[in-house]
Order: C-alpha cells, then structure tokens, then sequence
C-alpha cells in the first residue's frame, strides 16, 4: 500500500558505475581469466573477453560507483520539495559519505528506500563495493535474516511489474508511457564509462544521475496518482 507511506521517509536513489580499469589489458592475468569465466555467458562467441570490457561496470566485482544521487521530500504545509544530493569522486569515500547520510538522517524503522531496479541492480552493487572497500554496511543495505516483509525497499520496476515477474521495463520507456518528462540528457549508462575516464566529466555523469533520481521519484507519485514535481519544487544541494 504505497499510499500510506509518507513520502518523507523515502530515499531515492540511482547510481553510475564505470570499469574498475579503463582497459582490459591493465588487468592481470588472474583478473583477465576470471573476467573471462564471468562473462561467457553473456558474451557467448559473439565478442572475445576484451571486446565485452566496456560493460564491466555492470558487476561489482569489475565496476566500481563513480557517483549516488539521493532524493528525497520535504513537506511544510502545502509547500512540497524534493531535494536531490550526489555524492561522487573517490569510492570509498563516497560510499562513506552515503553511508552517513544512510545512518543519520534515514536509519528509523519507517524509512525506505526506492530506486529503478534498485533492488536487482543498485542496492545490492552498494552492499558489495562496501564490503569490498572495507565499509560496514548500514542496516537499511543489510538484509541478512531479514523476512521479505521487513526489507525497507521499494522498486518502481517491481510496483510496475504487479506480479508480472518475466516483465522488464526501462525506466525511460516508464516515464514516456506515463506522461513524464525524460529524464535522459545527452548520454545514456552505455556511455557513462567513456564520459568518466576519456572526457574526464564527473559533472555530466552526476547531471545524469540525478536525473534519473527525480524520474524515479515522478514515477512514484504518478503511481500514487498525485501531482508530478514542477521545476520550482526541485532543489540541488
């Protein structure tokens, strides 16, 4: 029942991930092997392990986070914002700085939350680079012995699946069939890599990513059937 959340205990989320290494030939031997066992699966004899490189940074164990934008609601009255928030360079620290902002601001038993495909993609990514970095993983990214009820996620992919599980709809195509404004710029994930170590432009990757953040968040509203955010309630910090 998505209705009886309210919508301030709810972080929106989206991240960006890139190749550990720019090139598969600054891979060692053991890592060119294991990437190569990894991926044949998906490559099957279509591409060779290096031509397949570019997508490492769709596993954790090949990619690492270059950027996390965060939503979330405030609410006074009748005047509503949504205040959007990255965090972004250096992993490890920026997986410290969400983990504070996870702990400290979001940690109380009514606080969820919401990405697209957030729980296949970006929530268990964070897990697994926080371990690999040595972080401890806040409670609300820690499902160990949780019971399905009691993992404070939402999936805007999933709520628009309704127990369809073979159903997958990008969140680009959502926003488009329900009415709302794209959220893509001038690049799309495919070249997030590319922009991050050849263009060397964490602002345009960052610019992306909090797009993505708001869609997220209109889906969610669009889902409860209330009034999509306008420019002006929309607040960068």
């Amino acid at each position: 029942m998505i209705e009886k959340i309210q919508l301030p205990n709810i972080l929106f989320l989206d991240i960006e991930t890139v190749p550990c290494e720019e090139h598969y030939q600054q891979l060692d031997d053991d890592w060119k092997l294991l990437w190569e066992q990894k991926t044949q699966y998906q490559r099957r004899d279509e591409y060779t392990p290096e031509d397949f490189y570019d997508r490492a940074g769709i596993w954790a164990e090949f990619g690492k986070i270059v950027c996390i934008s965060a939503g979330y609601f405030t609410l006074k009255g009748d005047i509503r914002h949504f205040r959007v928030t990255s965090f972004f360079g250096n992993e490890v620290q920026l997986l410290k700085d969400f983990n504070n902002l996870l702990n400290n601001h979001f940690n109380q038993a009514q606080h969820v939350l919401c990405g697209h495909n957030a729980k296949e993609f970006d929530i268990p990514f964070l897990a697994r680079r926080m371990i690999i970095n040595g972080i401890q993983i806040p409670s609300k990214l820690n499902l160990f012995g949780k019971k399905p009820w009691e993992i404070p996620h939402l999936d805007t992919l999933e709520l628009w699946k309704f127990g369809d599980y073979k159903h997958f709809t990008s969140l680009r195509l959502l926003t488009k069939v329900l009415g709302i404004p794209s959220p893509k710029g001038d690049i799309d994930g495919s070249q997030v890599g590319h922009v991050y170590y050849v263009e060397k432009d964490i602002d345009r990757i960052v610019t992306y990513c909090e797009k993505d953040v708001i869609a997220v968040a209109q889906v969610f509203l669009k889902l409860r059937r209330e009034e999509l955010l306008v420019d002006d309630e929309i607040i960068h910090v």
